[in-house]
């Protein structure tokens, strides 16, 4: 199934998309027809606690009552919202190499820019890559993002007015189920629900400040609506090989880079094993990829403008578009 989450008629819905991703069925409203409404669909969190009883549920009410066409309502006329507005915990990996090996030299290229270093600069261009640093090699890297910053598709997010330097990541991700610790990678695919796609917008000047202090990132991360999930949660018997997906990049309508999803350092159940050492992992988690390689302006070198829009596509799950904004004052 794809779920949403979505507004009708000023009430926050989950519902399941249909019909190519152009409507969207109210579960709540299907179970009370039934006769039997169920908590298990007030949300999205609900619906994840709710366990495989729950999306049992929702599927037969589909089959039931998905061509009543009055539960049903047209994707344009609905407001997307994220799919998971607030999850319980967010985390975002670095399990791309190439983003990993391009990523440092960017941040010292943006320096070099910033304090007007042509010679800097153009030794920067000329050096080859690095290696990728070993530590990435022996355990999941991740931080811990700010879990109530998250918006949806079609959102505008507000460029933060400490910041000059606004940047896109192309990513996907895990939103996780069922409460556990000490989870091997053989059971982890048990705690996976589903598959979204994420764009960490990064405030990357901010960003690099606080690296350099080797603690973060913080700010260059964390404001409001920097954290876009969507369109929806794909469950996994519909995702195919989530580490074989073709995913792209476009900027006002311009294809600024492609990758797929194969390549990662750690796969998601190997990054939940990690997570999971003495910690106990909630429903309604989401975990990123990181960054594919190439999928930000921080290693093209060509960072957004006010007004740009970003629209980021993973194959199987659909396209998350967004603008971004300068703001007065």
């Amino acid at each position: 199934m794809k779920l949403a989450t979505c507004r009708l008629n000023d009430k926050e819905r989950v519902a399941i998309v249909h019909h190519g991703d152009t409507s969207l069925f109210d579960i709540a409203a299907a179970s009370s027809r039934a006769g039997n409404a169920n908590p298990a669909f007030n949300s999205m969190i609900a619906l994840i606690d709710g366990g495989e009883a729950a999306l049992d549920q929702a599927r037969a009410l589909f089959e039931r009552y998905g061509r009543d066409a009055d539960l049903s309502t047209a994707v344009s006329n609905a407001e997307i919202l994220a799919p998971l507005p607030e999850p319980r915990q967010m985390r975002d990996g670095m399990s791309f190499p190439l983003h990993i090996r391009q990523s440092p030299r960017g941040q010292l290229k943006l320096k070099a820019r910033a304090e007007g270093n042509k010679a800097e600069l153009a030794r920067l261009e000329a050096e080859p890559l690095p290696e990728l640093p070993e530590i990435y090699r022996k355990q999941p890297i991740y931080y811990i993002t700010n879990r109530f910053s998250v918006k949806g598709t079609n959102t505008t997010v507000k460029w933060p007015r400490y910041s000059n330097v606004m940047d896109y990541e192309l990513e996907f991700g895990v939103v996780t189920k069922g409460k556990g610790a000490n989870i091997s990678a053989a059971k982890a695919r048990d705690h996976i629900f589903g598959y979204t796609i994420f764009n960490d917008f990064s405030a990357r000047d901010a960003q690099r400040v606080e690296m350099e202090g080797r603690l973060g990132p913080a700010k260059g991360k964390s404001f409001d609506g920097g954290n876009v999930l969507g369109p929806w949660i794909v469950t996994p018997d519909e995702i195919g090989d989530p580490y074989k997906l073709n995913m792209e990049v476009r900027v006002n309508g311009e294809v600024r880079s492609k990758g797929v999803s194969d390549g990662m350092l750690f796969s998601f159940e190997e990054i939940i094993q990690h997570v999971t050492q003495d910690e106990t992992l909630m429903p309604g988690e989401f975990i990123g990829s990181g960054t594919v390689g190439n999928g930000c302006g921080l290693e093209l070198g060509w960072f957004l403008e006010h007004g740009d829009e970003i629209e980021l596509e993973v194959q199987n799950i659909g396209v998350l578009k967004n603008r971004v904004e300068r703001q007065d004052g």
